[in-house]
């Protein structure tokens, strides 16, 4: 297809035109969120009541602004840093949700999308565009909203896997030329560097990778040039991933389940990584329904998945989305991963977190969660705790040897008074 259908574009006001009261709309998210369409919707003052489901997204959220009230109303199904200040304010909403069942609530009609508003790459020849770096709950979200409002950038990279997307699907668009929104990680703590040594001692060769984006992530990542035949099955992966593909740690051989290939659902990161997937057929996009399907998850050997807490209590219950009542982030692929490499052959299902918090004042291994913290790693579900004293494995323990165990990683200053109130709660003998 040539350029032809440039000229078909219109401007991002006359795109969300179409978009009326009470509608309920998709909004593409992470690198992939639309702004200049989200931010043209959100000038609009003619509507009421329209409702925008989105994982995190990134750049300016004015559809949650306080002069939008009453117009937008935000329901987050991840939330990200935009969303927590105006969902802590009940100016939007936040929906608990496993990663893995989000893709259902459009496709059941659960949740009936009367618009999506979407990010891809230009259309080829063959007039299909890409969903780019986003394919997590925008492929059921194109494939059921009554309408389909996009725009086409042309630095959007083009993916593969179950990411194509009819240009005729598409019932208005933006034509565009912009850098997608960019994730720079922060430097290295030597908290994050003493956790990503010790859970990198866990990693075996032929293992297969679920990791987040943040600090532990990439240490962990960053120390695992000397493993061999490493494989990526994941919900996201960032540049860290990129080097190790680079150096030859990460060639997927051994896995079962896309055998040769990496496999994810949605991209974060630079524009390095924007790069090392367009046009890739090594990388592979798909829902996120099906990344984060445990029976998928599951079928590949010795799956180490990583993921972070904000707070543990001595029964091994995690809390993971919350500060107390205020909302963090969410439930996310945690639990669909951590199940899924606890039934994989050789698995690891690893939580890790800094011992404290608020500059070491606070212990984030405590006798019993803040009032309103969400579990969302349950007690039974708990395997592998990391903190930068150590790693211990629980599962199978009793209450007894498990707290016990938990207290041996938590922060030096706070083992005596969490012995204590062990001691207390659980009527079990003090140690010193």
């Amino acid at each position: 297809m040539s350029t032809d259908w440039k000229s078909r574009a219109v401007s991002a006001s006359d795109a969300v035109a179409a978009i009326k009261s009470c509608d309920r709309i998709f909004l593409h998210g992470a690198a992939a969120t639309p702004t200049p369409l989200a931010v043209a919707l959100s000038a609009r003052r003619d509507v009421e009541n329209v409702r925008l489901y989105h994982l995190h997204t990134a750049g300016p959220a004015p559809w949650t602004d306080p002069e939008s009230e009453g117009h937008f109303r935000a329901v987050s199904l991840f939330t990200g840093a935009p969303l927590r200040k105006p969902i802590a304010e009940g100016r939007a909403d936040h929906v608990p949700i496993f990663l893995s069942d989000i893709p259902g609530l459009f496709l059941s009609g659960r949740v009936p999308l009367d618009v999506a508003l979407l990010h891809v790459s230009p259309p080829d020849s063959h007039g299909l565009c890409s969903l780019g770096t986003s394919v997590d709950a925008a492929r059921a979200a194109a494939d059921t909203a009554k309408i389909v409002i996009a725009e086409i950038n042309e630095q959007m990279p083009r993916t593969h896997g179950d990411s194509i997307l009819p240009l005729s699907r598409i019932h208005a668009f933006i034509a565009t030329n912009r850098p997608l929104h960019e994730h720079h990680p922060e430097p290295e703590t030597p908290v994050e560097a003493r956790i990503g040594e010790i859970i990198a001692e866990l990693v075996e060769d032929g293992s297969t990778l679920q990791m987040g984006i943040g600090g532990i992530p990439d240490a962990v990542l960053a120390r695992l040039h000397n493993k061999r035949d490493l494989g990526i099955h994941t919900e996201m992966f960032s540049d860290r991933v990129v080097d190790l593909v680079e150096s030859g740690a990460v060639t997927n051989r051994r896995k079962v389940i896309g055998r040769n290939r990496l496999v994810t659902s949605f991209i974060n990161g630079s524009k390095r990584i924007f790069d090392f997937v367009n046009d890739n057929p090594n990388v592979v996009f798909y829902p996120c329904d099906w990344t984060n399907d445990t029976a998928n998850i599951r079928r590949n050997p010795k799956v180490v998945a990583m993921n972070s807490a904000i707070q543990v209590d001595l029964t091994g219950q995690v809390c993971a989305d919350s500060i107390g009542h205020r909302i963090y982030s969410g439930i996310g692929g945690q639990m669909d991963f951590i199940r899924g490499a606890a039934l994989s052959v050789g698995g690891k299902p690893i939580i890790a977190l800094p011992s404290t918090a608020a500059g070491g004042k606070v212990s984030r291994i405590v006798t019993q969660l803040n009032p309103g913290a969400g579990v969302v790693t349950t007690r039974g579900h708990l395997h592998w705790l990391v903190t930068e004293y150590g790693a211990v494995n629980v599962h199978g323990m009793s209450l007894r040897e498990r707290a016990e165990a938990l207290i041996s990683i938590a922060h030096p200053d706070f083992r005596a008074e969490l012995r204590r109130d062990l001691a207390e709660v659980r009527h079990f003998p003090a140690k010193a």
